[in-house]
């Protein structure tokens, strides 16, 4: 019997498992990197082990530190989470050698399909269906995709959409898999654009059951990374669903699978489904799997490690479920990932982690103080919600989500609000290239509440700097005050008010009204329509939070430093990274758009591009250097 459990992972799994050991009545052990040592998954833990460093090759990526934590912690057991060594079978067999249980699938089962050109080859003689292109593709097997053998999450994904385009992609691939998961092969499969990413939530045990525990669907993704996943699948035809469960079940058998995993199909357009993966862990989405079936997967894990066997069949689903991943990123700017503190990330709905309350549940590796660093994913949380039907289910999510209170790093909150009211969101008109198809209209900007909102934060800040005769409240007429401030497009916005007596006289708002002024809650009244503003200031962020959603601004200096002024074609870094290529040298002549360096940082490589025809007078990055936020890295003069 299991009686204290080392979880070999960070953030929200790690939170995720601790939860269900504290129902059990299992001790925790956590392990954290230097950057971690504060985190919530560190502090929430019985015991926490220090892993020195921060990168993950240095700590969360080095079994033998995990293993020997273990050991010293006392832990009988170690869980993996996902990612990081999830799939690694050579830290199974190093778990199971130091005499630990491993909660996870036997190591050949993990080495089986560690590969994905081995897995397909032995899905295949399963009878399993499965997408494949020969060595030498030609034009008919365009477009292609290239894919990490021994990774996901995108990494070392390339499209190529013509035969030239082939070798550049390949050894991009190859490069970015090699630093991804230590092996640079790669392999290539047709690209479906419109597919649909389906998969099958599989559990066994050591008896010879194995469940499937109904499906899902993750076709709304962005760089090949799932966004938003929801269970069941809809749209799918019973006997499709029978095949889908099928073809799952046998890949497990194949393998002699025990514990939890998940079987992933590629639904074409013709009906069609073929296998792509199977992971060989739980996996990020899971959630979405207990809510509509009541199951605790983590509890299941650990009473499979135990050797209980399941009962023959899994509980039927009820319901649907949705969940969005929350990522610090910006969709407008190319997913640019995000760093920095998290001030605030509040659900106004009532809700509870890790388990579901009134329809929603939130799965969060921050708190408010954690900080978002270059060295891990760029997930802040997964907010789910269920519902009856799969419209309730939708609503709920995007009310939840729109009225959030998130303070801190750019998140794409309103990507995933707005994908879940679209009309082909809800119409189940689902495949991989949804965001991408949509990404303008997702992403455009709605800045109709900005002008109240920028009164309110400047009336929020007079009130903070009131006193017995404050700057702004005044009994006798004046000249209007003026407070200044720029949205994240970088439009600059301006708030004139007098206050005479406590009445507010507005330039740009004649008709509001001010019913109340406090330093972190204003509101105002404009015809029969009052609107309370929530007000909170982070150094010169501003954020303005309604139901409706939040503004944030940058409030300006009234008398700003001209040497603070940016060259336009000053190249900065948007976050901190690693240079890992250059494209160009100093010197060259240059096209708008053209490809200068990339940024490796949060797992995901970055393009710095030309930002205009013209001359690449300087260059400062080499491959392999460091640079931290707002680094100048190359410098483009523009013709004329």
């Amino acid at each position: 019997m299991i009686t204290r459990l080392l979880v070999a992972n960070r953030g929200e799994i790690a939170r995720r498992v601790f939860r269900t050991c504290r129902d059990l009545g299992i001790a925790t052990v956590a392990v954290h990197s230097d950057p971690d040592t504060g985190a919530p998954h560190t502090a929430e833990a019985d015991t926490a082990v220090r892993l020195p460093g921060a990168a993950p090759a240095d700590t969360y990526l080095r079994g033998d530190l995990i293993v020997r934590a273990a050991l010293d912690a006392g832990a009988d057991a170690v869980h993996p989470g996902y990612g990081f060594l999830s799939e690694d079978a050579g830290f199974a067999r190093a778990v199971e050698a130091a005499g630990l249980t491993w909660i996870g699938p036997p190591p050949e089962a993990i080495a089986a399909m560690g590969s994905k050109t081995g897995a397909k080859r032995l899905m295949a003689a399963a009878g399993v269906p499965v997408l494949d292109v020969g060595d030498h593709p030609t034009e008919e097997d365009l477009p292609l995709l290239v894919k990490a053998a021994a990774g996901g999450g995108g990494r070392g994904m390339r499209i190529v959409r013509t035969l030239a385009e082939l070798p550049d992609a390949l050894a991009a691939a190859r490069r970015e898999a090699a630093r991804a998961f230590g092996s640079d092969e790669v392999f290539l499969e047709p690209y479906l654009p419109t597919g649909r990413h389906v998969e099958v939530q599989l559990m066994a045990d050591r008896h010879g059951t194995v469940w499937a525990v109904g499906d899902r669907d993750c076709s709304v993704q962005r760089r090949h990374q799932k966004v938003i996943e929801e269970a069941p699948a809809p749209g799918l035809a019973d006997d499709l669903r029978r095949e889908l469960h099928a073809a799952a079940v046998a890949a497990a058998r194949a393998i002699g699978y025990v514990g939890a995993g998940t079987a992933e199909f590629l639904l074409g357009p013709d009906g069609r489904f073929h296998f792509l993966e199977m992971n060989t862990r739980l996996q990020v989405e899971h959630p979405v799997t207990e809510c509509v079936t009541g199951l605790d997967l983590v509890a299941l894990q650990l009473a499979v490690a135990e050797g209980e066997p399941l009962p023959d069949q899994p509980p039927a689903t009820t319901g649907c479920a949705i969940e969005a991943r929350l990522y610090a990123e910006d969709p407008a700017h190319g997913w640019q990932p995000s760093t920095g503190t998290v001030h605030l990330l509040e659900l106004t709905s009532p809700v509870a982690e890790f388990t579901t309350v009134q329809g929603l549940r939130l799965d969060s590796g921050v708190t408010a103080g954690s900080a978002v660093t270059i060295h891990y994913d760029a997930m802040l949380a997964k907010v789910v919600a269920w519902a009856p039907t799969r419209a309730a289910a939708a609503r709920r999510l995007a009310g939840a989500l729109t009225s959030a209170r998130i303070h801190g790093p750019a998140t794409n909150r309103d990507l995933l609000a707005r994908t879940l009211r679209h009309p082909d969101f809800l119409a189940g008109r689902l495949h991989t290239r949804f965001l991408e198809d949509h990404l303008a209209e997702l992403t455009a900007p709605d800045d109709k509440d900005t002008p109240l909102a920028v009164l309110a934060a400047a009336l929020a800040d007079a009130a903070t700097r009131r006193t017995a005769l404050p700057s702004g409240w005044r009994n006798l007429p004046s000249q209007p005050q003026t407070k200044s401030y720029r949205t994240a497009d970088g439009t600059e916005h301006h708030a004139r008010y007098r206050l005479v007596r406590g009445t507010l006289y507005a330039e740009d708002h004649p008709d509001t009204v001010l019913v109340a002024a406090e330093p972190d809650r204003v509101v105002l009244r404009t015809g029969t329509l009052t609107r309370t503003f929530a007000v909170a200031v982070h150094g010169a962020t501003v954020y303005v939070d309604t139901p409706d959603g939040t503004t944030v601004l940058t409030a300006l200096d009234r008398f700003p430093d001209p040497a603070a002024r940016i060259d336009p074609g000053a190249l900065l870094a948007p976050m901190p990274g690693t240079v890992v290529r250059v494209a160009a040298q100093a010197g060259d002549t240059v096209t708008a758009g053209q490809p200068l360096l990339w940024l490796e940082a949060m797992k995901m490589e970055h393009l710095i591009a030309a930002p205009a025809d013209g001359t690449l007078t300087a260059l400062h990055a080499t491959p392999g250097q460091h640079v931290e936020r707002d680094t100048l890295l190359a410098q483009v003069t523009a013709d004329g």
